[in-house]
């Protein structure tokens, strides 16, 4: 690994691209939450369950490119990697254009799973520059800013998209429903469908930009073939391992890492759906991933403050996972308003889990940790597949809506807790 030559303090440049390639990240991620009721509309679908096929195509791209990620950055190097994530969002950017011109939500859906497989890249070769731009001791702090600007991206993007995508919601949704399939009314789908124009072709420039800066000025490179060193005893005994498959602990941490993603995107993209359904005002529609991420970014302090000082990883994992089941319990028995509220609340609960959850599934691996860190990235996957069981049980089943949202939540909180308080011990004795 190539270290920063000046190693006293952190390098400025590189730290700030770090900082607007995790608000990219954070943009595309949490536009789906606007993205949702908005397809419903424009693409004519029938059911909240086909709107949900866009967090599967943008969550399962995690689950392919996890490992090939880091095969691929082997390979033309963890530059030349931002350098191509970053073409991969632009083209995947670029695709919406001609699928909102056609009304295809099968070429948006591909789409969508372009940008996220640009992402899933960005994210394996983004992380290890957080621990190589600066002082090692100072790589938590690095986290942290970089972990704000991701978050910050989260709660700006709904009001953006929302603003432009969903304006008007109601009275166009009314007129949509009251035309008769014709002219009048694919026109007015393709008028719908052209807000998205604007948004995407803005993100294409901005992310080329960065692409040129990345591309131009000088960064570290990280040797993915050195072996990381550590003191953990856990870690030196796996040397004697000859398996990542000896390692239970990882396992059970990618499902935990699955269950985790899964209750987040529920929470933050499934929201503005769960306020239609409520028949709150077109305002909680547009607006509620922001609300469920202003929330995460109070737990993302609380645990700053707290974690280690006051309580451990695996405490707070605990007291993460009580408050969800808690929370989502009294969503899915009250009404309105206070039903609405209590899912956003859900960030508080949601935003300790994957540091928690991550150090715990990866502890003591040794030479297999960069596997070992794929196989849990793997677990994002969460968020793909756990809204279209929401959505099987309220559309296919015909559940209540908020009972299908507590049906489908206190298991995934269960099993966190199951791996809080045992499944990360399990194996790591042997």
């Amino acid at each position: 690994m190539t270290t920063n030559p000046n190693s006293g303090k952190t390098a400025i440049v590189p730290m700030l691209i770090c900082c607007a390639l995790f608000f990219i990240l954070g943009y595309i991620t949490w536009a789906n939450g606007a993205l949702i009721p908005f397809v419903r509309l424009a693409f004519n679908l029938e059911t909240d369950t086909q709107a949900f096929l866009i967090l599967f195509a943008s969550y399962i791209a995690y689950f392919f490119l996890a490992l090939p990620s880091s095969w691929i950055l082997g390979k033309i190097g963890f530059k030349n990697g931002l350098v191509a994530s970053l073409v991969l969002i632009i083209i995947g950017a670029l695709i919406i254009i001609p699928a909102a011109s056609n009304l295809s939500y099968q070429l948006f859906l591909v789409a969508i799973f372009v940008q996220a497989s640009g992402m899933a890249l960005l994210q394996t070769a983004i992380n290890p520059y957080l621990s190589i731009i600066g002082p090692i001791e100072s790589a938590a702090q690095r986290i942290s800013i970089v972990g704000i600007f991701n978050k910050t991206a989260g709660m700006i993007v709904p009001v953006v998209l929302g603003s432009i995508l969903l304006k008007d919601y109601d009275s166009i949704s009314s007129k949509i429903k009251e035309l008769k399939a014709g002219a009048e009314h694919d026109a007015l789908l393709a008028e719908l469908s052209e807000r998205l124009h604007g948004p995407y072709i803005g993100v294409a420039i901005g992310v080329a930009i960065l692409a040129i800066v990345v591309f131009a000025v000088k960064m570290p490179e990280v040797d993915v073939n050195k072996e990381e060193e550590t003191t953990d005893e856990a870690a030196v005994t796996s040397t004697k391992k000859t398996s990542i498959f000896q390692f239970p602990h990882l396992f059970l941490g990618f499902l935990a890492i699955f269950f985790c993603v899964a209750v987040e995107v529920m929470a933050g993209d499934i929201i503005g759906t769960y306020g239609r359904l409520l028949s709150l005002p077109p305002f909680f529609v547009k607006y509620g991933t922001t609300f469920t991420l202003v929330c995460m970014l109070v737990g993302y302090f609380i645990g700053i403050i707290s974690i280690p000082k006051f309580v451990s990883q695996q405490t707070a994992l605990r007291i993460c996972t009580i408050v969800g089941i808690t929370f989502t319990a009294i969503s899915a028995f009250s009404t309105g308003l206070t039903s609405y509220i209590f899912v956003a609340l859900l960030g508080i609960a949601n935003a300790l889990m994957w540091p928690a959850i991550f150090p715990l599934g990866i502890k003591g691996l040794g030479r297999f940790t960069k596997t070992g860190s794929g196989i849990m990235i793997m677990g994002i996957a969460g968020g793909a597949i756990w809204p279209l069981i929401y959505g099987y049980l309220k559309d296919t089943l015909h559940v209540d809506f908020q009972h299908a949202f507590l049906f489908a939540m206190v298991p995934a909180y269960l099993y966190i807790l199951f791996f809080a308080t045992k499944g990360h011990k399990i194996g790591k004795e042997n």
